[in-house]
């Protein structure tokens, strides 16, 4: 534990809960001063100082794993923004997408903490950082570790700008899709996520890899059902008409970034430290489970999400 903070647990939550509730002010108190702006801008400076309040939390505590949690309080507190700004009479639609998207929020945060040891660890991913970058870590992790992501929250909820702005118009089939898939997304990643946990407490799986359950037909079902979320949420963006079609780039640049990024990122771990995942990898689809067998020796999940 750096410079001397406790490193329990139960003092690491707490000083989370703390670092989020300044960040929430913070983010308010600057919202307000752009009276005269339209809601984008708003959200916008909201989630750059609440970012940047998360991040100076990050270097107090040296620790840049107090960002985590951000990924998944952000968009609540967008969808309750919006809520406000049609309180007291919000659309069937706006009441539908805000219950999901809190849903999300509440599962994947306590997933975060039901995990997390608290500070006296930070992500493996960030410590490559670490020592990678020496002299510009902190440069690093508060425009990559913090305000990278933040940027993917702000567009991944463009849909909800899209659900305020679409008035009262009649519930219909995008919705009813929307909904299905993040109540699907956030089973299959709720489930991913305890299968992985269970796996993990067994003695006798340290240093192997998990293959069975939903990880016998996707080598990442939890980052599966992170990515489908979006792309649920960007379906009520369609119901709520078609000129809300651009806010699609949010689930599309989400969808890159685990591609392209986070899974590479896990990946490489995972094969310098998983007994048999060169093997599971090559017979295991990388997100989207194939709906026929590979050939022997192929390597699907190198080709196909």
């Amino acid at each position: 534990m750096r410079r001397g903070l406790p490193g329990s647990k139960p003092a690491g939550i707490l000083l989370s809960v703390l670092a989020y509730v300044a960040a929430g002010t913070v983010a308010v108190a600057a919202a307000r001063s752009f009276p005269s702006a339209g809601p984008l801008l708003v959200v916008a400076v909201g989630c750059a100082a609440a970012t940047t309040t998360v991040f100076a939390a990050s270097l107090i505590v040296g620790n840049s794993s107090m960002f985590d949690p951000y990924w998944s309080v952000a968009p609540a507190a967008i969808a309750g923004y919006y809520m406000w700004l049609e309180w007291p009479e919000p659309a069937p639609r706006q009441l539908l997408v805000t219950a999901l998207v809190l849903l999300y929020a509440v599962r994947l945060t306590a997933n975060f903490y039901r995990d997390w040891p608290g500070l006296a660890k930070e992500d493996f991913r960030y410590v490559g950082f670490r020592h990678r970058f020496p002299r510009a870590y902190w440069v690093v992790s508060y425009l990559g570790i913090h305000l990278f992501p933040a940027s993917m929250v702000y567009v991944g909820c463009l849909p909800l700008y899209a659900v305020a702005r679409s008035g009262a118009l009649p519930l219909g089939p995008f919705d009813a899709a929307g909904a299905v898939v993040m109540l699907a997304a956030v089973v299959v990643a709720f489930a991913a996520d305890g299968q992985l946990r269970r796996f993990r407490r067994e003695p006798g799986h340290a240093g192997k890899c998990i293959d069975d359950g939903l990880w016998r037909f996707s080598r990442h079902p939890n980052y599966l059902g992170e990515i489908a979320t979006w792309w649920g949420l960007y379906l009520f963006a369609l119901a709520s008409g078609s000129a809300w079609w651009w806010t699609g780039i949010g689930a599309a640049a989400i969808t890159v970034m685990f591609v392209f990024i986070s899974v590479p990122m896990m990946e490489r771990r995972a094969l310098a430290t998983r007994e048999g995942y060169r093997e599971y990898r090559a017979r295991t689809p990388m997100l989207l489970p194939s709906l026929w067998p590979s050939r022997a020796g192929s390597r699907p999940g190198d080709s196909t999400l």
